[in-house]
């Protein structure tokens, strides 16, 4: 079972899988993130699709992102995960790697390396509120701020990530001290990524991107931000779900403060 790189003509593929195993066919972020990151995959030895998947995002020269790691039912417990995961982790090199983890593919991930820094727990629902008065869309002319804010706060270089916002999602909003995307995902409209300086900024942010799409929203908060999930709770935000953030070879960089919602909480 050779492992190959995956392109944008395995789109259909990787959604098929993905659909197999209970996950939304999330064809918009498979795109993206065939395009900015480098997907890899197993053929299934039967010719029916992919038998296994995962994608390797770098930012900068220090940080990499592990996402959408899968296995079809039907190869399960032969270590097609653990055979991807071991490649990406080679072409990570000396990066420090995290990634969002199930419980189910925690105990892979700690044989691994890698330890638990964090639970992030997923809300949705129709967010009900009142605009803040205090962001605006963002213009072309915001690109450096954004930029620059990320690069601070996230220690990192993801510039490439985020040039693509505005047309891969809904709405970039800015504010004194941050700015926030959204983009839509299947059913829902997810809310990320947000940097703000502070809880406030965050929430108008986050409010006002809710509002402007309307419906069902989601958002993926650190527990570590206990004061924000109270507030997406009282603002009709529920059906908590959790998962790990872990991290291999040190933590990610930056400042975990100010990192109030995610690009996208890409699960493994």
């Amino acid at each position: 079972m050779r492992i190959r790189r995956l392109t944008s003509d395995d789109l259909d593929a990787c959604t098929r899988l993905a659909e197999s195993r209970d996950w939304g066919p999330e064809r918009h972020k498979w795109g993206l993130l065939l395009d900015v990151g480098e997907g890899y995959g197993i053929d299934a030895p039967d010719g029916d699709g992919l038998a296994a998947t995962n994608v390797l995002t770098r930012y900068g020269d220090d940080h990499a992102v592990i996402s959408m790691v899968l296995t079809a039912s039907r190869y399960a417990r032969q270590g097609l995960a653990r055979k991807l995961m071991e490649h990406v982790l080679a072409e990570a090199g000396e990066r420090t790697v995290s990634l969002h983890a199930t419980d189910a593919g925690r105990p892979l991930y700690e044989q691994l390396g890698f330890r638990v820094l964090g639970r992030v727990v997923k809300h949705t629902g129709v967010f009900r509120g009142e605009p803040s008065g205090r962001t605006r869309p963002a213009g072309d002319d915001d690109l450096g701020m954004i930029l620059a804010l990320d690069a601070e706060v996230f220690g990192t270089d993801r510039s490439a990530l985020l040039r693509r916002m505005s047309g891969f999602g809904e709405q970039v909003l800015v504010a004194d001290g941050g700015f926030g995307h959204c983009w839509r995902n299947d059913g829902n409209v997810v809310i990320g990524p947000v940097v703000a300086r502070d809880l406030a900024t965050a929430q108008a942010l986050i409010g006002d991107l809710a509002l402007h799409v309307g419906g069902e929203v989601r958002m993926d908060v650190d527990t570590a931000h206990a004061d924000l999930i109270r507030w997406a709770e009282a603002h009709g935000m529920g059906e908590p779900w959790a998962v790990s953030l872990m991290a291999r070879d040190g933590s990610p960089p930056g400042d975990r403060s100010r990192q109030f919602l995610p690009f996208m909480q890409a699960l493994g």
